[in-house]
C-alpha cells in the first residue's frame, strides 16, 4: 500500500530541503546549487533568500560570486529571471531552451520573426553583445535600424529569448546599482561542460523541494510532457491528502512533521512559493487567493507556512500577520525580525 503523506508532512521535508528549518553551514555557492538556482527577478531577493538558509551569509559573499562569474542571472525557469551558478547553466540552460524558444513564438512579441534568417539574426545579435554588454533597449535600437521594417521592440526580445544570454554586473551586486545589460553566456562564462540528461535535472529537484508531483516539476521548471521521464525513474512513490501521486528520491530525508519550524522571513517571489503546482504545503488556499504570491510580496513564515507580509522601512520592520500568533510566535518573529534588519544595516523596531 502506498504511504500518505500528510500536508505538514510535505511542509517539514520541503523546509528541510529549502534549508528553512535549520541554517546550514554551507557556502552560497552551494547553497544556490543546491536550490537549483533562485528567482532573481527582483535583484536583491536572493540576497535575503541566502540570508534565510546560511548561519554566516555576508551580503558581499554573493557579490563576489556574481563579480567573479561564479554565479549568473539569466532567464531560465518558467522563462523568468534566475540566479544559478556557471556550472549549473551548462547543464540545464540547454534543456530549457526549447521551452524559451516556444514561449516566445507564443508571446506578443513572436510575429517578428516571421519570414526571418534566423541564422542571420541570431548571428547579429551575438556579435552585438559579444562587442559589449548592452540594454535591452540598445539591442532593439541597434536590430531596428538593420530591420527598419520590423518592430525595434520586439526584435529586442526575440533576441534575449533565442541567443542564450546573461545578465552582468553591476546589476544586483549589493551595494551598488546598474541597468540590466546582457552579454551571450558564451561570451561571460567560457568554454562549458556537457549538459545534464533529464532525469538529472529531476533529482535536483527533487533533492530540493520534494517530495512532488509530476506536474510540480512541470511548474517549477516551465516544462511539460515530464511524465513518462519520472515514471521510469527509480523512485519512491506516495500520495498527498488530495489523492495525488507523489515521488521522490529514494534515500531523501522526510522529517518528523512534529520537527518545529522558526519563523522565516522569505523575499518576493521566493522559489518555495513557486517551486510547486499545488503549494498548499507551504501556504493554505485561503492565502494563496490574497495575491501575495503574484504580487511579489516578501513573506514571513511561522510554523512553516505563510503567516504574512513584510517591509522595510527606513526606520524598521513592518510586518502584518494573516491571524493573530501565540506569545512565544511573537517573540521569534520580533527575534527574526531583528536579525533581518541587521543584515539590512537598517536601525529601528519590528512592528507587528
Amino acid at each position: 500500500m502506498t504511504e500518505k503523506l500528510t500536508t505538514r508532512a510535505l511542509n517539514r521535508a520541503t523546509l528541510h530541503r529549502q534549508f528553512l528549518l535549520d541554517r546550514v553551514d554551507r557556502s552560497a555557492c552551494d547553497v544556490v546549487e543546491h536550490l537549483v538556482g533562485m528567482q532573481a527577478q527582483e535583484p536583491f531577493s536572493p540576497y535575503y533568500g541566502l540570508w534565510s538558509r546560511i548561519g554566516s551569509f555576508q551580503a558581499d559573499e554573493l557579490g563576489s560570486l556574481l563579480l567573479d562569474r561564479r554565479v549568473v542571472r539569466a532567464s531560465l525557469h518558467r522563462a523568468t529571471i534566475h540566479l544559478v551558478t556557471a556550472a549549473d547553466h551548462a547543464r540545464f540552460e540547454p534543456l530549457m531552451r526549447p521551452f524559451l524558444h516556444r514561449r516566445f513564438a507564443s508571446s506578443p512579441f513572436g510575429f517578428v520573426t516571421d519570414g526571418l534568417d534566423v541564422d542571420e539574426f541570431t548571428a547579429a545579435v551575438t556579435a552585438l553583445l559579444e562587442e559589449k554588454p548592452r540594454t535591452r533597449r540598445e539591442i532593439s535600437d541597434l536590430l531596428g535600424s538593420r530591420w527598419p521594417d520590423r518592430d525595434a521592440t520586439a526584435l529586442g526580445y526575440a533576441g534575449s529569448f533565442l541567443v542564450p544570454s546573461v545578465q552582468v554586473p553591476p546589476r544586483a551586486v549589493w551595494g551598488r546599482s546598474g541597468a540590466a545589460a546582457w552579454t551571450t553566456a558564451a561570451h561571460w562564462l567560457g568554454p562549458v561542460g556537457p549538459a545534464a540528461t533529464i532525469e538529472e535535472f529531476v533529482r535536483r529537484y527533487l533533492a530540493a523541494f520534494g517530495p512532488a508531483s509530476v506536474k510540480d516539476v512541470q511548474t517549477w521548471a516551465g516544462m511539460s510532457r515530464l511524465k513518462p521521464v519520472v515514471e521510469a525513474m527509480d523512485l519512491r512513490v506516495f500520495t498527498d491528502e488530495r489523492g495525488r501521486t507523489l515521488y521522490d528520491l529514494p534515500d531523501a530525508p522526510r522529517p518528523d512533521p512534529d520537527t518545529p519550524a522558526p519563523a522565516r522571513f522569505l523575499p518576493e517571489f521566493d522559489n518555495l512559493l513557486l517551486g510547486h503546482d499545488d503549494r498548499t504545503r507551504v501556504i493554505s488556499d485561503e492565502d494563496y487567493r490574497r495575491g501575495i504570491i503574484i504580487g511579489g510580496k516578501p513573506t514571513l513564515l511561522v510554523d512553516g507556512f505563510v503567516h504574512g507580509t513584510w517591509k522595510i522601512a527606513r526606520d524598521g520592520l513592518d510586518v502584518e500577520v494573516f491571524r493573530p500568533l501565540t506569545r512565544a510566535q511573537q517573540a521569534d518573529v520580533r527575534a527574526e525580525g531583528a536579525r533581518l534588519l541587521g543584515f539590512a544595516g537598517v536601525a529601528g523596531d519590528v512592528r507587528l
